[in-house]
């Protein structure tokens, strides 16, 4: 009875271990062969800002480089949430990624209705860029320094107007800090992607705006717009000549962008890996590196492994939600 029962839990093992072998091995085939037909980068965002502009040059040489299209898709609304929420549901299978931003990590806090959670229903695969954003004025604000602007907020309170993508995007939390430090009362006007609120900008519709670095940057070069300072911590060499908040008398005040892949969680490691891998390969390319010297978009620190965006997606989380409780900005 004993002998039989042995024998009986041994067949079981082996058994088990067979099936293991068998599915691990399907796993690392399809990973082998990933991709074998088109893949969805889903963008949150309508064309022409950042987000999408990063994922269609990323595309383009993933294209090139796999021989299987990589389809840029925007599904703009609701600040990206719209758009992560439709991949945190989709099948787990490589096919459909989302282009994630700190905008995603900001919403995770700012929003109490979420359908889905950042750090449960996507996993990270690959940093694409980290960018600055760059206050920018209509050439019709009298102002040309960010004292002026602080001033002529200060002397209109509430009649200043001040641009964004989307609610919770970093382009209206940059507002909302510099707001917070240096105590002016200035109109957020919130849009459905940098594109449409760039264009009222130009138009005179919103006197402001803290828009990223890439999609303000043509504009401040062919006198469209003045730039008054950038957002990042030290200044960009895509802007020459353009000085810090910070350094313009806002002292520690600093935002960075981002942007990044996420898949859906359950996507097997070999595929995130495998795409994490083609992502790298890509952004060594000399196409790439010359796009994103145009666009004004930094390259990622290496290794750039999966690690790496999960670790600063759990510290963007951590951060903004420091700062949305700080401001009491929290959303239904």
């Amino acid at each position: 009875m004993g002998e039989t029962s042995m024998k009986s839990r041994l067949l079981t093992k082996m058994l088990a271990m067979t099936a293991g072998a068998l599915v691990s091995g399907a796993v690392v085939a399809q990973a082998a062969d990933y991709p074998s037909k088109p893949v969805n980068l889903i963008v949150g965002y309508s064309a022409g800002g950042a987000t999408d502009r990063v994922a269609r040059i990323i595309a383009k040489e993933l294209t090139e480089q796999t021989g299987q299209p990589f389809v840029v898709e925007n599904r703009p609304g609701a600040n990206s949430n719209i758009a992560a929420a439709n991949v945190a549901s989709a099948d787990p299978d490589g096919y459909t990624v989302f282009v994630g931003s700190v905008a995603n990590t900001i919403s995770r806090s700012l929003y109490s209705n979420l359908q889905y959670d950042l750090l449960k229903d996507l996993s990270p695969v690959v940093l694409l860029t980290t960018i600055s954003n760059i206050l920018v004025v209509n050439p019709n604000v009298p102002v040309n320094s960010v004292q002026e602007y602080i001033d002529y907020a200060k002397a209109n309170p509430g009649k200043l107007t001040c641009a964004s993508s989307g609610v919770g995007s970093s382009i209206h939390l940059s507002c909302e800090l510099f707001k917070m430090r240096t105590g002016t009362d200035i109109l957020h006007v919130p849009y459905k992607g940098s594109a449409p609120a760039v264009t009222d900008l130009l138009g005179g519709q919103v006197d402001s705006m803290f828009d990223n670095l890439p999609s303000a940057i043509p504009q401040v070069r062919a006198g469209k717009l003045k730039a008054l300072a950038v957002t990042a911590p030290n200044e960009v060499p895509f802007a020459p000549g353009v000085p810090t908040v910070s350094a313009s008398g806002v002292e520690g005040f600093a935002v960075t962008s981002w942007f990044g892949f996420y898949a859906p969680t359950g996507t097997s490691q070999a595929i995130v890996d495998k795409l994490n891998a083609d992502v790298n390969k890509v952004l060594n390319t000399p196409a790439v590196a010359k796009a994103y010297e145009e666009a004004g978009f930094l390259m990622p620190p290496k290794p750039n492994a999966p690690a790496d965006l999960a670790k600063q997606t759990q510290s963007e989380v951590d951060k903004w939600q420091a700062v949305i409780e700080s401001a009491n900005l929290k959303q239904n």
